[in-house]
């Protein structure tokens, strides 16, 4: 029986065929090329091959670290957005402390990164760069300061029954041809939060003047439908909530609700939705996201509001274009 197959570095270095050995030549290593070719390959793939490629040997890896290669990895804004007061020795060495740290931006409305592995660019918009309905009257909302904040000041909720936060970022700060989360990050204030426990809120994401947005409903305090009928304290009232209060609410938005989860930093976040910005679109377009609940009328108070983070979505997250 005639048999075929095609060799490679693992069997003999040739190709078998009928018996019959064909020799092949082996390709070029790689350390063996002019170290600005080695650079001007290594540039063309992303941060975190450029480390993993240095381990092949000196040459490669002096190549892997040159100014070349960073620089390609780099923001074309760079050179704006790091300290004047820092003496950097490489691209390479600025690329790693925008990655490691957040630096803020827009008069400190807006904080900005790398993602290490990518050097995708992340933000994180401060509440004072959202319209929080309300938010300019103290008795419903307080701004202060927080020692854990990136910004100098966030929102704390004070009491309010209709509540509505809003945003917008343009797709020419963002990553081409990139995934994007859109997060909500809160904590509570004082260790308990009122009025959010049973409580699902529209949130949407989407392009400004496109009627297609994705929308879900998101909850700020988990879900525990465990929990026996009972009152619900408010700051403001006394509230009898059973189970079937809590079975009612979420069949009503079709059962599906995302909950919050607790961040490396001790804050809070709920995912208001993704969006997709193409490589082949605007950058005068904007994206617009929301989160609100103005429908049940209950109470609601003491959380604190960070921003809205703005991150390019993990390996394995659901990848849903939003057009």
């Amino acid at each position: 029986m005639e048999q075929s197959e095609l060799g490679d570095s693992h069997s003999c270095g040739g190709c078998s065929r009928n018996d019959e050995i064909i020799s092949v030549e082996a390709p070029a290593r790689l350390d063996t090329l002019p170290e600005d070719c080695i650079s001007m390959v290594v540039s063309h793939t992303s941060p975190r091959d450029a480390c993993v490629v240095a381990s092949v040997s000196k040459t490669v890896k002096s190549a892997a670290g040159s100014d070349l290669v960073w620089e390609k990895f780099l923001p074309q804004d760079y050179s704006s957005l790091v300290p004047r007061s820092v003496d950097f020795s490489s691209k390479k060495e600025i690329y790693m402390s925008l990655a490691d740290d957040s630096v803020l931006i827009d008069d400190g409305k807006k904080s900005f990164w790398l993602e290490k592995g990518s050097g995708k660019k992340c933000y994180m918009l401060s509440a004072m760069d959202l319209k929080i309905t309300w938010s300019d009257c103290p008795a419903y909302w307080q701004w202060n300061t927080v020692p854990d904040s990136k910004f100098k000041r966030v929102a704390e909720l004070r009491d309010v029954c209709w509540f509505e936060i809003r945003g917008k970022i343009s797709c020419g700060m963002l990553s081409k041809g990139t995934y994007y989360s859109v997060c909500l990050v809160f904590k509570r204030a004082g260790g308990r939060s009122y009025g959010f426990e049973d409580t699902p809120m529209e949130a949407q994401v989407g392009f400004v003047g496109k009627d297609a947005a994705s929308k879900k409903f998101v909850v700020l305090e988990p879900i525990d439908m465990d929990q026996p009928s009972g009152y619900r304290y408010t700051s403001v009232s006394l509230t009898w909530v059973s189970r079937e209060d809590r079975t009612r609410r979420l069949r009503e938005v079709g059962g599906n609700v995302e909950e919050p989860k607790v961040r490396g930093d001790g804050w809070s976040e709920v995912k208001l939705g993704k969006v997709y910005i193409n490589d082949g679109g605007y950058d005068d377009d904007e994206i617009e996201f929301s989160i609100m609940e103005t429908e049940q009328g209950d109470w609601k108070s003491a959380m604190i509001f960070q921003g809205v983070e703005i991150r390019p979505m993990k390996e394995g997250e659901e990848m849903v274009i939003t057009k």
